[in-house]
């Protein structure tokens, strides 16, 4: 299969943007400052100092926890990667057509997925068959889970219905229309108002891969908080 990986994804993206505000933001206050205070010539740098030997430590400390993560989930991966050739091209105009798809794969057996108590590994991909983003450590050649979704940091709204109904341990298949996807707020897949499909495995959000998640998802914020100059528990405490 020729996936073509995009070079970042939705979440990426995000996260890259809410910093670059977040910095924007910091830049504006301290100049602010300066002018009121009526401070001339003063030697302020407009973009924090960045620290390469906290951003090796950082970095480090997440590659560490992702190897974690990728023991831990080792059996959930060899469930889903499976299910890997069902990764294809679909008919662009169809998809957008009709209401969301759902399609199981495999019929889970736990409690019925609400909001708040499931995680879930997942692929998308668009009409031609490139990855857009995943759970999977390489879109192309994957070997493990590197992440998981938790569901309660907010959903695009084909993804809350393709999910209604399904059970943990399921895995499912739902194509997305457009305007059900990111519709004109943000271009993916070469445009806007493009389909999706994802590939969805849901699992019981407890245990340990609820606490490697979490420990996941943090060790992440803190490298690339400090790869722009940022400190993360800083920023986190102003924001409160």
């Amino acid at each position: 299969m020729d996936e073509k990986e995009l070079k970042t994804s939705p979440k990426q993206r995000f996260f890259i943007i809410l910093i670059a505000i977040i910095m924007l933001g910091s830049i504006i206050a301290s100049y602010a400052a300066i002018v009121v205070s009526g401070s001339k010539g003063a030697d302020t740098s407009e973009t924090p100092e960045v620290d390469e030997a906290k951003i090796a430590e950082l970095q480090a400390a997440y590659e560490k926890k992702e190897t974690e993560f990728k023991e831990a989930s080792r059996d959930d991966y060899n469930k889903f990667i499976k299910y890997k050739s069902e990764i294809k091209a679909y008919n662009e105009s169809s998809a957008n057509e009709g209401a969301v798809e759902k399609r199981d794969l495999v019929k889970g057996s736990g409690a019925t997925l609400s909001e708040d108590n499931y995680l879930a590994y997942y692929v998308g991909w668009c009409a031609d068959e490139s990855v857009f983003d995943s759970s999977f450590d390489n879109n192309e050649n994957p070997t493990a889970f590197a992440k998981i979704l938790d569901p309660t940091l907010g959903m695009i709204e084909g993804w809350t219905m393709g999910v209604e109904d399904m059970k943990v341990g399921g895995i499912r298949e739902i194509t997305v229309p457009g305007e059900m996807a990111y519709g004109d707020s943000m271009e993916i897949c070469g445009g806007y108002n493009k389909p999706l499909k994802f590939l969805i495995m849901a699992v019981a959000k407890e245990g340990k891969i609820k606490t490697l998640s979490t420990e996941l998802e943090d060790a992440y914020m803190r490298y690339q908080y400090a790869t722009y100059g940022m400190d993360y528990d800083s920023v986190k405490q102003n924001e409160g």
